[in-house]
Order: structure tokens, then C-alpha cells, then sequence
């Protein structure tokens, strides 16, 4: 590989591959709940005029916000961390997938590969379990060279079939939560 094409594929980030695949499918609304791993991708929807992006108090209250803008004719996506996704069982069984909400999750996966902190494991090992039995459909991405792929079908089909998609981003992807010692 020449050191040209090595210095394109090296500056191509988890972050910017979602940031332009929210923007080719017309997702400019993003509300989400603050995490330190996807801090990059936050920072980049801000810096970027065509997306609405704001912090909510809950993932809940950001579901209920994508929820509502998609019934006003506009699509939005939330972000959020594993644990956040732990209180959405209520707004997705009784809002999103009754409703047929394409509701875009982008989930960063803590609670394991190393995870300091047990509740976070608790959590993760309930995450796949609810969205199967609410039969969501739901894609761990953890390489970069699938990401792009994966998103945009994701989110092509989500809006086709009215139903909503969680893109769980492992830490084998996003390099995960950094611990200070």
C-alpha cells in the first residue's frame, strides 16, 4: 500500500464514518445522554451545521424526542452508553415499536473486554436479551471496515420498515473507555 492511500485509511475514524452515514440518510436531529467514548462523534455532530445535536437528562427523554420529530416528518437518532440503553425497555415496548418508530440507537458497549465496574457488566448481559425479546433488530460492530455497511443498511431498513435498530459500538471499534490509574 503506498504511504498516500496508508495516510487516507489512517485518518478514517469510527466517528466520522457515522457522522457521514447519519448525514447521506438525512438523520439531523441527535439527541443523547453525555459518554466519554462517544465524545469524539458528540463533538463532531456540534461542530457540523446540519445536525440539531443536544444533551438530554435520559434516554428516555431522547427516545421520546426522536419519537415525536419522526412523527413530524423528521428523522433522529440517539446516542447513548450501555447502561442508559437499561432504562429504555418501557418507552421501547410501549412508544417505538407499537408505533413503528425507526428509532436509530447507537449504543457504546461498556461492561466488557476489561470492564472495571460490575454494574456495567450486569447490564451488558441484559442488553441483547431485551432487544431480542422485543424482537428488535440489533448489529455489534466491531470492526471499521464493516461500519459503514452496517450503519447504512441499518438505518435504511429501520426507516423502511418503520422499526426500530440498535448499533451496539463494541470497544474493539471505539477503543472504549479509557481508565486513568
Amino acid at each position: 500500500m503506498a504511504i498516500a492511500e496508508q495516510q487516507a485509511t489512517s485518518d478514517i475514524t469510527w466517528h466520522g464514518i457515522v457522522l457521514q452515514t447519519l448525514k447521506r440518510n438525512e438523520i439531523g436531529l441527535i439527541p443523547y445522554v453525555p459518554d466519554r467514548v462517544l465524545t469524539p462523534l458528540i463533538k463532531n455532530l456540534h461542530a457540523d451545521p446540519f445536525f440539531t445535536t443536544f444533551a438530554t437528562a435520559r434516554e428516555e427523554e431522547a427516545v421520546g424526542i426522536v419519537s415525536g420529530a419522526w412523527m413530524g416528518g423528521r428523522r433522529g437518532a440517539v446516542l447513548m452508553q450501555t447502561s442508559g440503553f437499561a432504562t429504555l425497555a418501557n418507552v421501547l415496548a410501549s412508544l417505538a415499536v407499537p408505533y413503528q418508530i425507526p428509532l436509530i440507537m447507537f449504543v457504546s458497549e461498556r461492561g466488557t473486554l476489561g470492564e472495571f465496574n460490575y454494574g456495567q457488566s450486569l447490564v451488558c448481559r441484559t442488553m441483547r436479551p431485551v432487544l431480542d425479546s422485543l424482537a428488535l433488530e440489533h448489529h455489534t460492530i466491531t470492526r471499521l471496515d464493516e461500519l459503514e455497511f452496517i450503519a447504512d443498511r441499518s438505518i435504511k431498513q429501520a426507516v423502511t420498515t418503520q422499526a426500530p435498530v440498535a448499533l451496539i459500538l463494541n470497544p474493539l471499534l471505539t477503543g472504549g473507555k479509557v481508565f486513568d490509574k
